[in-house]
C-alpha cells in the first residue's frame, strides 16, 4: 500500500514510535520521526497540567518546525492511591532523566504501604493530538485502560510501567506479559488511535480527491 499522507511523530520514544506504526500499519500513512525530517531531536514543551495540554503543545511545536502534519502522544499512569500521580510526570517520576527501571522502582516505593489490590487501582491514559499547518484546530483523542499495580515487575515486553500494570481486561496479566497483538487490542494508545481514525481517514480521502483532480 503506497502512502498517501505523511505525518511527523512528535516523540523520540522508540516504544511509542513502534506502537504507533504498528497500530496504523493498515492505513496508507507514512509515519516519520522528527529526527528523520530535521536531522536532529528537538526538546519538546511538556509543562502542561494535563495529558491533553502536553500533547497539543508537542504537536504544535513539531508542526511549526516542520510545516507538516504532526502527531503527538502524551500518556502516562494514574494511580488512585497516589492522587493520580505520576500522571503527566510519568516519564520523570523518579527524576528528570529517569530510566524505566528507576521509575518502576520509585512507584513501588511510593506504594509499599498500601495493602490489597483495591488500594492499588490505576489506569494508563493516552491523549493523541494531530496538528496541521493548514488548520488552526488541533484534533485530539483519548484512550484509557484500567488495572492495578503489581508488587513486582512481570514480563519482558513493552516499556515504561508495562511490567507493573496488571490490566483488568488481560485477566490480571501485566502489559509486559502480553503479545504485541494482545497489547494493541486493549492498550490506552490503541484506543486513542481508534478514536482518531475518522480524522485520519478524512485526511486520506481528501488526498485521494486531490490526486484524482490532478489525474483527471
Amino acid at each position: 500500500m503506497l502512502p498517501l499522507v505523511t505525518i511527523v511523530l512528535a516523540t523520540s520514544n522508540e516504544g511509542k514510535v513502534s506502537e504507533l506504526r504498528s497500530l496504523l500499519a493498515d492505513l496508507p500513512i507514512h509515519l516519520v520521526t522528527t529526527a528523520e525530517v530535521l536531522g536532529e531531536k528537538l526538546t519538546l514543551p511538556e509543562d502542561g497540567d494535563t495529558f491533553e495540554a502536553n500533547a497539543i503543545q508537542k504537536a504544535k511545536a513539531i508542526c511549526t518546525a516542520t510545516r507538516m502534519l504532526s502527531l503527538a502522544d502524551d500518556s502516562g499512569l494514574e494511580v488512585d492511591a497516589l492522587g493520580g500521580r505520576p500522571g503527566v510526570r510519568s516519564a520523570r517520576f523518579a527524576h528528570d532523566r529517569a530510566t524505566d527501571a528507576e521509575n518502576n522502582a520509585a512507584l513501588l516505593r511510593a506504594l509499599e504501604d498500601t495493602e490489597g489490590d483495591r488500594q492499588r487501582t490505576a489506569r494508563f491514559r493516552c491523549v493523541l493530538a494531530l496538528a496541521s499547518p493548514w488548520a488552526a484546530e488541533v484534533k485530539t483523542s483519548d484512550g484509557r485502560v484500567e488495572g492495578v499495580i503489581a508488587r513486582d515487575p512481570r514480563g519482558s515486553g513493552g516499556f515504561g510501567y508495562d511490567p507493573l500494570f496488571l490490566a483488568t481486561e488481560a485477566q490480571g496479566r501485566a502489559m509486559a506479559e502480553l503479545s504485541e497483538d494482545e497489547k494493541n487490542s486493549i492498550s490506552h494508545r490503541a484506543r486513542a488511535v481508534r478514536a482518531l481514525r475518522p480524522v485520519l481517514i478524512e485526511l486520506i480521502d481528501r488526498q485521494l480527491d486531490e490526486a484524482e483532480k490532478i489525474a483527471g
